[in-house]
């Protein structure tokens, strides 16, 4: 077996690579599988536009239960982060299926995960399984849960049932009644 002599192309050589040193970089370039596309989960939810004499935007939280109704990741809560004094992290238990279940464990504000309240409209969240708050989250049934509460207002939790990672493209629909409006879920594969 005869062996061909490698020599270190010139623009390697010019940026000060040795052969030795453009050899291992070739290689690992090569051999290293390219990266598989991550898992995706898209929400859009929508706050409606309510018809009343004193309207305050409403504080949210989304995120993923285990069957046995344990948190399996927080993946946003967005509530009054400007108020003086961090005065907005004191009405988060109104949230109280989300304060019950991971809220009151959670020293606020939480990177990646909480944000000022929104304004009415829709609003859109994607998630990959590549980073952030679903990076190694077990194969799995999921619920996803948001829940919104108002001053002066009402609250409402939507759960939408989910499969992650997902085996196909999954779009799911759910409606809220007054705090949220549609709800889409869209996970690929």
């Amino acid at each position: 077996m005869s062996h061909l002599p490698v020599s270190t192309p010139p623009a390697a050589r010019a940026r000060g690579f040795t052969r030795k040193a453009w050899l291992a970089a070739a290689f690992v370039a090569v051999a290293l599988p390219t990266a598989l596309p991550a898992a995706e989960l898209d929400i859009t939810l929508e706050i409606p536009r309510m018809s009343v004499a004193e309207y305050h935007r409403p504080y949210v939280a989304v995120w993923l239960e285990r069957p046995d109704h344990s948190v399996a990741a927080n993946l946003a809560v967005w509530y009054d982060v400007d108020m003086k004094a961090d005065e907005g992290s004191k009405w988060l238990k109104d949230m109280r299926q989300w304060w019950r279940r991971t809220g009151r464990t959670l020293t606020m504000p939480v990177d990646g995960v909480s944000g000022a309240t929104r304004p009415v409209g829709q609003h859109q969240l994607r998630f990959n399984d590549a980073s952030g708050p679903l990076k190694g989250l077990a194969p799995g049934e999921y619920q996803l849960i948001i829940e919104a509460a108002r001053e002066v207002g009402g609250r409402e939790v939507v759960s939408v049932p989910i499969q992650w990672p997902a085996k196909a493209r999954q779009q799911v629909q759910a409606q809220g009644k007054t705090e949220l409006g549609k709800i889409s879920v869209a996970i690929k594969p």
